[in-house]
Parts: structure tokens; sequence; C-alpha cells
């Protein structure tokens, strides 16, 4: 399955043999129209009501919708401080510390470097891998495609934090839990993805 959020609405892509009969779903055989076939189904799709694409190869089909957009590789993560949630506040909502791979660095290195740099933190462990997510954007009239690999870290220093305002963070904030999972809803689209992984991950197992 593949799960991209457009418009910060969540599309999954699923073959055929692994359809979710209890969810929304069509089968849309113009792959090369996609972006323009799905905008009647768009007002329906929320966070809990996904729109499911059925396809006969899932792969061949989100490289065919997004052939011709540009990748973006991120990585990021959910930083734990004994029983607190390292957010950022960023354009108007409360985010989760993430940022651009850059060349040479694999995701684990970039994730850290990211964390460090919007939060003005030092030496977060990763514990493990949480997830990845796919969400598109416009930028300077290029669409985009922006995959982005998550991490659950650890952090024992120093509470103080500093917002990286050039980036346009202006708040980081100790979360408690109730108040990490209140921001679902309130967020970006693969933000509440994250959010629901970690939920279910670490308080549902």
């Amino acid at each position: 399955m593949y799960k991209v959020f457009i418009d910060h609405k969540p599309i999954l892509f699923v073959n055929e043999s692994e359809a979710l009969p209890n969810l929304f779903s069509v089968r849309i055989v113009a792959m090369k129209n996609f972006l323009t076939d799905i905008k009647p189904f768009m007002p329906k799709i929320t966070i809990d009501n996904p729109l499911v694409v059925i396809c006969k190869d899932k792969v061949e089909s989100f490289n065919t919708v997004f052939k011709g957009f540009q990748l973006i590789e991120a990585s990021g993560g959910i930083v734990r401080r004994n029983d607190k949630i390292l957010m950022i506040f960023r354009n108007g909502l409360w985010d989760i510390p993430k940022g651009k791979v850059e060349t040479g660095e694999d995701y684990e290195t970039a994730g850290i470097r990211e964390v460090e740099e919007e939060c003005g933190i030092v030496n977060p462990i990763i514990e493990t891998f949480l997830c990845e997510t796919y969400h598109t954007y416009v930028f300077k009239g290029t669409n985009v495609l922006k995959k982005t690999m998550w991490y659950v870290m650890n952090y024992s220093g120093p509470k103080v934090l500093v917002p990286q305002t050039e980036e346009g963070i202006t708040n980081v904030k100790w979360f408690s839990k109730e108040e990490f999972f209140e921001v679902r809803g309130n967020t970006y689209g693969s933000i509440n993805e994250v959010i629901d992984r970690y939920r279910t991950s670490f308080l549902e197992s």
C-alpha cells in the first residue's frame, strides 16, 4: 500500500487483493489523468476516510501518477524526553521537526541534524524507525512529491530549546502525550499519519 497526501488529504494506492471494502474506494484506469479524475472525490476525503484507489499494480500506478513531480527526500523524528514529546510551531501549525536530506547524507544522519537545527538541541539518539510518508505541494510552479522518513528519538539533554527562526519556526515546546495527540486533526495531513503510527506502535502494542 502507498499512502500519499494531496492537499493534505490521504489517498491510498492498493492492489486488488488489498482493497479495503469498508473505506471509500474507486477504480481509476487512466492514471495519467489521475489528478483531474480525483477532483470530484476530494470533498469527501477526510483523515479517517481516505480515498482508496484500486490498482492492478500499485507500484506502477503510483510511479505513473507522480512521474512528472520533483522528488524531495526528507527525514525527521518524534523526539522524547522522559514523558514529553518535542513539537515545533511553523506557519501557524504545530509540526514535528524534519527537513531535507542533503547530498551524501543518509536518512538517519539527516533526521538527527534537522532536529538539532530546528530545535536547538544536541545529540538526540534514534531508537527506531517509525514510518515513511508522502505528500505533495507546489513550489515556485513545480509539483513536488516529498518522501519523509520518520524516526523515534530519545533526548536526555537540557530542556532549553531554541527555534530555528530563519526556517519560519517561531516556537519549540515539550508537549505532554495528551497535548501531542490533541494536535491530530489540526495539523498537516502527513503529520496526522505520523501521530497515528506513533500511537499504534507505542501505546496500543
